[in-house]
C-alpha cells in the first residue's frame, strides 16, 4: 500500500512497488574498502555516499561523477535514445513524512512537491520532474530526472548498491600518489568556498 502524505484521509493507490531498495548485484563483489575509501577522499567525497545503480536505457555519463554538496556524490546516467537523464545524488540530511513534501525539488516548478510512501523509498515529483529518496542513517539516496517514466526511476532506485570492483574504476579515478586531495579548480582560494566561475576577456 502507498501513503500520501496529505492532511486528507489516506488514499488506497495500489500494490507497493519498491520490496528492497539498495540491493546487492549477485555475483559481484563489492569494491575493496580501503581502495574507495582513498579514491572518494581524494575527490572530497564521504566513502560511505558512494553508490551506483541501474537505470533502464541509461549509461552513466563517467565525466558527469564528482561532489555534491559538502562531501556527497553524484553521478548521471544518460539515455541517448529517449534524451533523458536519471540523476543520482547521495548527500547528508534526511527525510520523513513531515519533511518530504517541504523539501523542494530538482527542477524549479510552480508546482508543490507531492510525496508517496513507496515501499522504504519516497516518490517525490512536481511537475514533469520525479524522484526516488532512499532515506538511509544519516544521509539520502535520490535518484530523479525530468520526463523519465516512474517504472525507470522505481528499477534505479531498487538497484541501488555499494559499486563492484569494476564499477570503481568508471565511477572513481585511482587516487593521486601520496593520497593527496584533488584541488577543485572551481573553488576560489579565500572567502567563503562558493564556485569561481569568472572567465578570462572574450570567454
Amino acid at each position: 500500500m502507498i501513503r500520501t502524505v496529505r492532511l486528507l484521509p489516506a488514499l488506497l493507490l495500489g500494490p507497493v512497488l519498491l520490496t528492497a531498495c539498495g540491493s546487492e548485484r549477485a555475483g559481484e563483489a563489492e569494491a575493496d574498502p580501503a581502495e574507495l575509501a582513498s579514491r572518494a577522499r581524494a575527490l572530497g567525497i564521504a566513502p560511505e555516499s558512494v553508490y551506483a545503480t541501474d537505470a533502464p536505457g541509461h549509461t552513466l555519463a563517467q565525466q558527469s561523477v564528482g561532489v555534491y554538496g559538502g562531501d556527497g556524490f553524484s553521478a548521471t546516467y544518460v539515455s541517448r535514445q529517449k534524451g533523458t537523464q536519471v540523476r543520482l545524488t547521495v548527500d547528508r540530511g534526511t527525510m520523513t513524512a513531515a519533511t518530504c513534501e517541504q523539501q523542494p525539488g530538482a527542477e524549479p516548478s510552480a508546482t508543490p512537491v507531492t510525496c508517496a510512501l513507496d515501499g522504504d523509498a519516497w516518490y517525490r515529483s512536481s511537475g514533469q520532474w520525479a524522484e526516488y529518496a532512499v532515506p538511509k542513517k544519516g544521509f539520502v539516496i535520490r535518484v530523479g530526472g525530468t520526463n523519465v517514466p516512474r517504472d525507470v526511476l522505481r528499477e534505479a532506485a531498487d538497484h541501488l548498491h555499494r559499486p563492484s570492483a569494476d564499477e570503481l574504476d568508471t565511477l572513481l579515478p585511482s587516487a593521486p600518489a601520496g593520497g593527496e586531495p584533488v584541488e577543485r579548480g572551481d573553488l576560489p582560494p579565500v572567502g567563503d568556498g562558493a564556485p569561481n566561475n569568472d572567465v578570462d576577456a572574450g570567454g
